[in-house]
């Protein structure tokens, strides 16, 4: 029997910089998200069945110009853990923007990891899809 490609997939994930290897995964742990080393280089950075890989490669056009987006349902509890992890402080990145209705709809705080990367962590209004 011959499978096509969508039923083969079994993950997708991005490979996200780290410019600090080790501080990046410190900062990632202070989100909430589990740490699991791959190799030296790499690690499985998960929330639940949700994941990227982190690794020890950086090139700053790259990384400031890299975003992720993470859609979940209840952006306040979220914001609690940022606030809380006073992550412009233990890790000199941009303060994070608390969460703002943007015009479609959708509840975004915006979080820049210690190597450039912005993060997207939306609550989706019915306006905006609910799909991700």
């Amino acid at each position: 029997m011959t499978s096509s490609l969508p039923e083969t997939v079994v993950s997708m994930r991005p490979f996200v910089p780290a410019k600090d290897f080790q501080a990046s995964q410190d900062f990632y742990r202070d989100l909430g998200f589990e740490i699991r080393p791959i190799t030296s280089d790499l690690a499985d950075v998960r929330l639940k069945d949700f994941s990227f890989i982190l690794q020890n490669f950086y090139v700053e056009d790259w990384a400031s110009n890299f975003m992720m987006h993470l859609h979940v349902t209840d952006i306040d509890v979220w914001w609690n853990r940022i606030a809380a992890a006073d992550l412009a402080n233990r890790y000199g990145v941009r303060q994070p923007r608390p969460p703002r209705t943007e015009p479609w709809g959708a509840k975004v705080a915006y979080v820049f990891d210690s190597s450039g990367v912005l993060w997207h962590i939306a609550e989706h209004g019915s306006a905006a899809g609910g799909t991700g």
